[in-house]
């Protein structure tokens, strides 16, 4: 199984830690793992404000850098998705051959879904608050939303319970949105700090020490608002509870 790892931007500079967690645990699970060196941004943000057919170039570049892999595996719910959904319409040879968008897995759901581990080498002695994206949620079907009359499933717990002497946790809204929501934090500055504030405070009821997510970026918004707050929880990658010893 060939596995390209692919590290969003913003993780490669502010979560560095979360891409080595990544690469030792799928390497651990089995799989023949390989970094591509020359990774740019998916494109993402330039599109999300507007300049969809500017990031074209660089759906290009990613589609011939991850040619070569059985599948592209990355530690990011909302960049998938937007490689998924925005990559068909950027990429003009899109039905001529099997592009990325096609291979492209959020790293719990090709855990979850494609590898099938039976256990984890893998301690975590602490009580954990999961937070389900909206990317998560609505995109990846990482989780059921609540909303649905549907029995609840969530791909994140699912992975957890294979981790010794966790304590597992929900908030009681648990698909309410933290706020971030990329360019929504930058021009609805206030609304997304007061939707951060109200997330955290839900997550701090389940009485956890820590906060976990597929999403950097949704995490990153929140341990904002716990650092400005100097509130007593801290926020960590999913993936870095399933590849710990601690």
């Amino acid at each position: 199984m060939k596995v390209g790892l692919f590290i969003p931007c913003y993780i490669n500079a502010v979560y560095p830690g979360v891409g080595r967690a990544s690469y030792e645990l799928l390497s651990r699970l089995g799989c023949e793992v390989d970094y591509p060196l020359g990774q740019t941004c998916c494109g993402q943000p330039m599109a999300n404000a507007g300049f969809e057919k500017d990031a074209r170039a660089l759906a290009e570049h990613m589609d011939a850098l991850f040619a070569q892999y059985d599948y592209v595996v990355g530690p990011s719910a909302s960049c998938v998705v937007f490689v998924r959904e925005g990559y068909p319409r950027l990429l003009d040879n899109y039905r001529e051959h099997a592009c990325v968008d096609s291979r492209i897995w959020e790293i719990c759901e090709f855990i979850h879904d494609v590898v099938k581990p039976a256990k984890l080498d893998a301690r975590f002695p602490h009580r954990v608050s999961v937070h389900n994206s909206c990317h998560g949620v609505r995109k990846m079907g990482l989780s059921s939303p609540s909303e649905l009359n549907v029995p609840y499933m969530s791909k994140l717990r699912d992975l957890l319970s294979l981790v010794g002497d966790i304590d597992i946790a929900e908030p009681s809204r648990r698909d309410e949105c933290c706020g971030f929501g990329g360019m929504f934090s930058v021009e609805e500055n206030a609304v997304s700090v007061c939707m951060g504030r109200d997330k955290v405070r839900d997550h701090m009821a389940t009485g956890a020490e820590y906060i976990t997510g597929a999403d950097s970026s949704c995490l990153m918004h929140m341990q904002g608002v716990i650092d400005h707050d100097k509130l007593p929880i801290r926020t960590i990658h999913v993936v870095e509870i399933l590849n710990s010893k601690l």
